[in-house]
């Protein structure tokens, strides 16, 4: 699993998001034998494709991958056009998203890719996109076996859970806590029990949760409850704050790993963008 976007709302640059890094969530999955598995199109999928393109030259090959896509907030969705190997004929994407209210999926999405929010429309790629909805499902990509829920949060917003070979992945970067910051969603508790990996919301401290307790996000004290009632093995926290600069992060780190509930957690820290880890070996 790489990163290449960790950030939450929106992107940030400067030296301040140097270590964390300031691209929107998008993470690499490279499962062995299977095509690319994405997580999310935010705007770190531009230098996701950067990175995939050498191995895709060598091979002669076009891109063929698969999106999970938790939900169409523009953080979420603003790589989508920049990933430079849809305008390659023979490229083929997949998207998972969540089903959506008097639309489909693809008419939604092409929706926000087109003039006058973008030069060009999505009919306009030389590539095949195809859109796959999802709710409360379970369903196969390759060796990969996946749960998607529909979980707490503005719009129709997925989880998912992924396994592959017995080792367990987590993906739940947008999640509204409960104003008592202590009640588990029962989509959230299936998703999250005895993960190896969780990646979790973790956008705000509790002081900024009292100003923003209806924004849709969770904060790092109820990220850690979260991983330590479901019992997951290590915790990443996700959806960094774009107020949040690396200097905030290492101090919330570090506080996130003094809670009491961490205790019940095996590993708790802060995801970084371009940082690879081996879920095989966590």
């Amino acid at each position: 699993m790489t990163f290449f976007g960790t950030r939450g709302s929106c992107p940030c640059a400067g030296e301040r998001y140097r270590k964390f890094g300031g691209n929107t969530a998008c993470i690499l999955i490279s499962i062995e034998g299977d095509f690319p598995l994405i997580l999310d199109l935010g705007t770190g999928l531009r230098a996701l494709g950067e990175f995939l393109q050498p191995s895709l030259s060598a091979s002669g090959r076009p891109l063929q991958a698969t999106a999970l896509l938790t939900h169409l907030h523009f953080d979420h969705i603003l790589g989508l056009p920049f990933l430079a190997q849809l305008h390659d004929p023979g490229a083929e994407l997949t998207v998972h998203g969540p089903i959506q209210e008097g639309s489909t999926l693809k008419e939604t999405l092409h929706n926000a890719v087109q003039p006058p929010f973008f030069p060009v429309q999505m009919a306009e790629f030389r590539s095949e996109i195809a859109f796959v909805e999802c709710g409360d499902d379970d369903f196969a990509i390759g060796a990969a076996k996946v749960k998607s829920r529909l979980v707490p949060h503005p719009g129709n917003t997925l989880g998912f859970r992924i396994e592959v070979d017995g080792k367990v992945l987590v993906y739940l970067p947008d999640h509204q806590a409960p104003l008592d910051r202590h009640a588990v969603h029962p989509a959230a508790l299936e998703l999250c029990e005895g993960a190896d990996l969780l990646l979790h919301d973790a956008q705000y401290t509790d002081e900024e949760f009292m100003i923003k307790a209806d924004w849709g996000h969770s904060t790092i004290a109820y990220a850690v409850h979260v991983a330590a009632e479901a019992g997951a093995k290590k915790l990443l926290l996700f959806h960094h704050d774009p107020l949040h600069s690396d200097r905030d992060l290492e101090r919330l780190e570090n506080a996130a790993r003094k809670l009491p509930e961490a205790r019940r957690v095996g590993e708790v820290s802060a995801a970084q963008e371009g940082v690879t880890i081996d879920i095989g070996r966590t």
